[in-house]
């Protein structure tokens, strides 16, 4: 189950980014070399930052926006 957790809250912020930059290639009119190269990667990481942050020190509640409420809980190796 942790592995599905870890991909799901990856694959939220990535997604998100993917839209944030298809939205300012209409709104800012890039071209989409400069997109896929560089704004796709920072938002999804502004985005899983400031989320990750809240949810650390906010509230729990706000994983969700990453996909799921808790972060992913891996065993220490013996």
């Amino acid at each position: 189950m942790n592995l599905y957790l870890s991909l799901l809250r990856t694959g939220v912020p990535a997604l998100v980014g993917w839209l944030v930059a298809l939205a300012a290639r209409h709104g800012l009119g890039l071209d989409a070399q400069a997109l896929s190269g560089v704004l796709i990667p920072v938002a999804a990481f502004c985005y899983y930052a400031v989320f990750r942050l809240a949810e650390q020190y906010v509230s729990p509640r706000f994983g969700w926006l990453l996909g799921y409420a808790r972060p992913p809980q891996y065993d220490l190796a013996a």
